[in-house]
């Protein structure tokens, strides 16, 4: 097989052929193998599951076609952020990214990085979440003088920032959920 062919008729892919991974992941969005029945993946949950976009907790599994309305996808990111659950709200927002108008694009590819350096703040990898935070609050904070959908750009790119900080003087031990803290919009 050379690098370019599929893996096999098994391979999970969307009708337009891009693949996906309906793999179960554990609470820090680390896949597992294939075979873990959803009963021992440590989320709590069924990953491999449909998720109820309105429910955090049903949220294991985020479907690869979400469409939300921008006000829907950042309550649902939000409530991820605060159960502590950052990988999930970052694939809410980059579904919103990739529907997103050409205007507001950045703004949510740069939500989605911070999610990321959420991320890898929680699975204890300091580069990955500076660079991630850095990136994405600097991405966002461009929308500070007029940010949509009540979006707090501003303050998003000073917590980014400030956290970025934070672990490049002490590390990632000392990020506890509620140091890591990001509120997405002002409301």
């Amino acid at each position: 097989m050379t690098p370019h062919e599929p893996e096999g008729p098994g391979r999970d892919r969307d009708p337009a052929g891009r693949p996906r991974n309906a793999r179960p992941r554990d609470a820090l969005g680390r896949p597992l193998p294939r075979d873990v029945p959803s009963s021992e993946a440590p989320s709590g949950g069924a990953p491999s599951g449909e998720a109820r976009p309105g429910d955090a907790a049903a949220a294991d599994r985020i479907p690869d076609d979400l469409l939300l309305p921008p006000a829907e996808s950042l309550a649902l990111a939000q409530r991820l952020l605060d159960s502590g659950r950052p990988f999930h709200a970052h694939e809410v927002l980059e579904a919103s990214w990739k529907a997103a108008p050409e205007a507001e694009r950045e703004l949510w590819r740069g939500l989605a990085q911070v999610a990321v350096g959420l991320t890898h703040a929680q699975r204890g990898n300091p580069r990955g979440a500076v660079a991630l935070l850095r990136r994405g609050g600097q991405a966002v904070g461009r929308y500070a003088a007029d940010p949509p959908h009540g979006i707090d750009a501003a303050g998003i790119a000073r917590a980014c920032a400030q956290l970025a900080a934070l672990i490049e003087a002490d590390g990632t031990a000392l990020v506890t959920a509620p140091a890591a803290r990001v509120r997405l919009t002002t409301q």
